[in-house]
């Protein structure tokens, strides 16, 4: 039996739904009434209302595993969780809740049990998608469909991604309607700041609004926002946008992915923005949806906490004992086409041919993560890391000297942490990447720490340095603005790079390291989160002082949202006053009134000519089209009717009949003479204009 979730599923896609298994619904419901939740079924359960924050993910931020001796599923919290730790942006008054998958797969018995556990230890409720809608919508749209298509990369032929499957598109409506029927839930719509993260979840604003038009809602992009070239290319290109729209606030790590979403509103959906008091706004269909961008941060008592562990300064102490006498050039990836490792790998080794100097005496350590997905793009790139890092090691390498050190491991927090201590230089060389925080964790493991100091034989006092070489193409290069910012395309220029990073004066680098410092320590995941809200709340101010209204069917649904004394005119009152008036005086614009804008066909048809023929003839009427086009046209297209006036040329000329003389504006037309020949000029460069300048 399909669950109440997606009883209304007909109403926003038009193809056969996805069968949706009912899950079991254990939280108490959040009624509209401030300062208590309950549910329908219980009288025992209340809470007292504090100000609310819900967080929706894709992923809850939990650790999860199943218990074979105990039988029974064992969680916890996920430290390193970006979700988990923009809380501390947050009064700790606030109370958040988190809505998300798990990690694991709960079997229906369970899920009863589970959802009352995970709300009661953690704040967090699960949302159960079956195994086959979340293969197909999350290994499926997500990763095949969205994310190259946020990192540029096009399904040209089959062997270069996958093409657009309308069932994975299904699958992702699905889930995301699985998404929003779980915040409804928990939601009081009146009072609650409702938080969706990332490109998982983009239709599910359409999803709330349409059940709450003045919900308070806010989404973050973690990923690229690609240019309208390649976007456009995404066959549900519409209903994400509109999906999107349906926020009151959208944040984007840097200003050229807000530019590119912008570009794109305004030119698949026609929408124009404006600066207001400093602030991007979208004027849609009455509502301001607002912009906000700004990169997210690290969590500074997280990196500081691994710092000062006692693993990481004997991990620090052996890496520079290891490779003591030479310097460390340190990249930290993730196993993906987009992360640019076999590129670095070859700027590496024309910095060695072309520096002799340095052959023996510098060394790159490449961290390579786990791969976040499966697939043979993955496998390529794995194949091409290994064989460029083999052919540079037997080049160059020596008996005691290995230039290349791949770690293709997990490898643990205070690993990384001793690294990032340890090394001079850090190259984050990806050709696409929506944020990348690497060089931000690399700036605080060379800040170091009194602990970290002892362990590797620093004095105390001793300048702080650190040299960053970043792609230009990834979201924290913008906010580095000491690091060498580089084409990672370019082999030789990355190649030089590397070259000053490493060669550049200790004060330099000390002035460099200070500045992104001072960045990255104040700009953490708090001041990230707490200025998002902030934004999103100042967006909401005004929910009440409109009147809305839902239009819309389908993912195309949208609310309009006017001022307080309007109101819908009735045709009934239409007409009656028409009846009872004497004079009246009507106004008719041409293209999109009395022509349809998309019409090819500009001369009215018989059944308009009637209409406007039995409007002028009423002696009690005065009706004229006021339209920008030509009188000519104008009264050839409305020969017929007698007694209609006609404004062309935006009211420059005037006639009240067919009969009657042109009357025209008397103005000084002198500037025409200097004006026209160089609009004609223009006119002619313009190959792609579809205006041309009349003879007349």
């Amino acid at each position: 039996m399909a669950s109440r979730s997606c009883a209304n599923f007909f109403d926003l896609a038009s193809e056969e739904i996805l069968d949706i298994p009912q899950t079991p619904r254990a939280l108490p419901r959040v009624m509209t009434v401030p300062g208590i939740i309950s549910d329908g079924d219980s009288d025992s359960m209340s809470y007292a209302c504090h100000e609310r924050k819900i967080i929706v993910a894709n992923m809850l931020p939990l650790h999860a595993q199943r218990d074979t001796t105990a039988e029974k599923l064992c969680f916890s919290l996920d430290e390193d969780s970006l979700l988990l730790q923009l809380k501390d942006g947050f009064s700790p008054e606030t109370e958040v809740i988190y809505v998300g998958s798990l990690k694991v797969d709960v079997e229906p018995s369970e899920q009863e049990e589970v959802t009352q556990r995970l709300f009661e230890e953690f704040k967090c409720v699960p949302t159960f998608v079956p195994r086959d809608i979340q293969e197909k919508f999350y290994h499926g749209f997500c990763k095949q469909q969205l994310w190259p298509l946020c990192h540029y990369m096009l399904p040209m032929c089959p062997d270069h991604g996958d093409r657009f499957d309308r069932q994975l598109w299904q699958a992702y409506v699905s889930a995301n309607k699985l998404f929003a029927d779980k915040v409804m839930e928990v939601a009081n719509p009146e009072d609650d700041y409702i938080w969706v993260q990332d490109y998982h979840l983009m239709v599910l604003p359409t999803f709330l609004r349409k059940q709450y038009h003045r919900v308070k809602l806010g989404f973050f992009l973690h990923s690229p926002f690609p240019s309208s070239e390649i976007y456009r290319t995404l066959p549900v290109r519409d209903e994400i946008l509109k999906g999107l729209l349906n926020c009151d606030l959208i944040g984007f790590h840097t200003f050229d992915y807000a530019r590119h979403f912008l570009s794109c509103c305004s030119r698949m959906l026609g929408l124009d923005y404006e600066s207001k008091r400093g602030h991007i706004g979208l004027d849609y269909f009455g509502r301001t949806v607002y912009i906000k961008i700004l990169p997210v941060g690290i969590h500074m008592g997280r990196l500081e906490s691994v710092l000062n562990l006692s693993s990481t300064f004997a991990k620090a102490k052996e890496v520079q004992e290891q490779f003591k006498g030479k310097k460390v050039i340190l990249g930290v990836d993730d196993m993906d086409i987009f992360k640019g490792i076999s590129l670095k790998l070859l700027a590496f080794e024309h910095l060695l041919q072309q520096q002799e100097d340095l052959q023996g005496k510098l060394v790159l350590v490449q961290i390579v993560n786990p791969a976040r997905s499966s697939g043979k793009d993955v496998q390529e790139a794995k194949r091409e890391t290994y064989t460029t890092a083999d052919r540079i090691n037997q080049i160059y390498g020596r008996s005691n000297y290995e230039p290349v050190i791949l770690i293709d491991r997990p490898v643990a927090r205070y690993e990384k942490t001793a690294y990032y201590a340890v090394a001079e230089c850090c190259i984050v060389n990806a050709v696409r990447d929506g944020m990348n925080l690497v060089p931000y964790k690399y700036i605080v493991g060379r800040q170091g720490s009194p602990g970290m100091d002892e362990a590797m034989g620093i004095k105390a006092d001793s300048p702080r340095t650190s040299m960053l070489v970043v792609s230009e193409f990834i979201g924290c290069s913008p906010s580095l603005s000491g690091a060498i910012r580089v084409n990672p395309w370019d082999i030789e220029a990355v190649a030089e790079a590397l070259n000053v990073a490493i060669t550049m004066s200790d004060s330099e680098k000390e002035l460099r390291h200070e500045k992104h410092y001072r960045y990255v320590s104040s700009h953490d995941v708090a001041y990230w989160a707490r200025s998002f809200m902030q934004d999103l709340e100042r967006a909401c101010k005004d929910h009440y002082s409109k009147r809305c209204w839902g239009i819309g069917l389908g993912l195309g649904f949208r609310v309009i949202a006017l001022s307080p004394s309007f109101r819908k005119l009735s045709i009934d009152h239409i007409v009656s006053s028409y009846r009872r008036t004497q004079r009246r005086a009507i106004f008719l614009d041409y293209d999109g009134t009395v022509i349809p804008q998309s019409s090819m066909v500009k001369a009215p048809s018989a059944e308009v000519i009637t209409l406007l023929n039995d409007l002028s003839n009423d002696p009690k009427n005065t009706v004229y089209i006021v339209s920008g086009r030509g009188r000519t046209s104008l009264c050839e297209w409305l020969a017929p009717c007698e007694r209609l006036g006609i404004a062309a040329e935006h009211g420059y000329f005037i006639s009240g009949s067919k009969t009657s003389e042109w009357d025209y504006l008397d103005s000084d037309l002198e500037w025409k003479a200097i004006a026209e020949p160089l609009l004609r000029g223009v006119n002619i460069l313009l190959k792609s204009s579809r205006k041309v300048l009349p003879k007349d």
